[in-house]
Order: C-alpha cells, then sequence, then structure tokens
C-alpha cells in the first residue's frame, strides 16, 4: 500500500503514483506604507495542496475504472482521511481535480497507457459537515474494487 484517501488504496492494482507533490502555504498579508516596505501579519495557515501524477498501464496496473471511482468520490463532494502507508496522516482532503491522457490504444479503443494527475485540497478538521460518511453502501462498494 503506497497510501489510502479514505477507503481507496493506492497502489500498483489500483492508481500506483509515481511522484508526490504538496504545496503548503502560511498568509502574511501586507499593508502599504509610505516610505517603507508594506508591514506584514501573520494570519495563519493558508492553502495545502498535494499533486499525485503518474501513469497507469491497464495491463499492468490498475485501470479506468479506479480513476473513475476516484471521480464518484469527489462528485460526492466529502472530504477524506489521507493517510501515507509509512503512517504518516496528512489530514483531511478533498479531491479539487482529476485529469487524464490516453495514449498507445489497442484495437479496440482502449488505452494502453493513461497519465494522470490528481489534486487534493486539505480542509479544516473542524469542517465536520464535508467529512465523509462510510455506509453500508460504500463498504459494499469498496469490497467490490477488490474482489
Amino acid at each position: 500500500m503506497m497510501m489510502t484517501y479514505g477507503l481507496f488504496v493506492f497502489r500498483l492494482g489500483t492508481v500506483p503514483y509515481q511522484e508526490l507533490q504538496r504545496q503548503t502555504d502560511w498568509r502574511h498579508p501586507g499593508q502599504s506604507r509610505v516610505g517603507a516596505r508594506p508591514a506584514r501579519q501573520f494570519l495563519g495557515p493558508g492553502e495545502d495542496t498535494i499533486t499525485l501524477t503518474g501513469t497507469l498501464l491497464p495491463e499492468f496496473t490498475g485501470g479506468q475504472r479506479h480513476l473513475d471511482e476516484l471521480r464518484r468520490m469527489a462528485g460526492d463532494g466529502k472530504a477524506w482521511p489521507l493517510i501515507e502507508g509509512t503512517g504518516k496522516n496528512y489530514g483531511l482532503f478533498v479531491l479539487e481535480s482529476l485529469n487524464e491522457r490516453k495514449g498507445k490504444f489497442f484495437r479496440d479503443g482502449a488505452a494502453g497507457q493513461i497519465d494522470f494527475d490528481m489534486t487534493l485540497q486539505r480542509i479544516d478538521d473542524e469542517d465536520r459537515e464535508r467529512l465523509a460518511v462510510l455506509d453500508a453502501a460504500t463498504l459494499r462498494l469498496v469490497r467490490g474494487m477488490f474482489a
């Protein structure tokens, strides 16, 4: 297991990413002053964004159905915990965007290669109404993904 996003497991058989990029911002807005540089005040944390990129080879790794599952999760608008295989908990994230590019097509039009990048945005832990709920339907769906 490389990482989990809620109940979705990133691994070779689903969506193995080749690169993880994280950008964390802090807010220091400036106030203009006459004859001096702007005064800065620390207002707290800003955006915390994680971007995962990779290439899927459906004959060997996961494929379209796994990306479609991530799209379904994003469409629910819920936040899920993002936890690395090492045990590092990044916090609660929403899936903000998922891009895919297909190439090396087979005769039937299926892609032999799918390049993807996805952007996850951290939310405040206090935003309880956006938290995902693990219900029986979700658990059945997850069991079906790994059957």
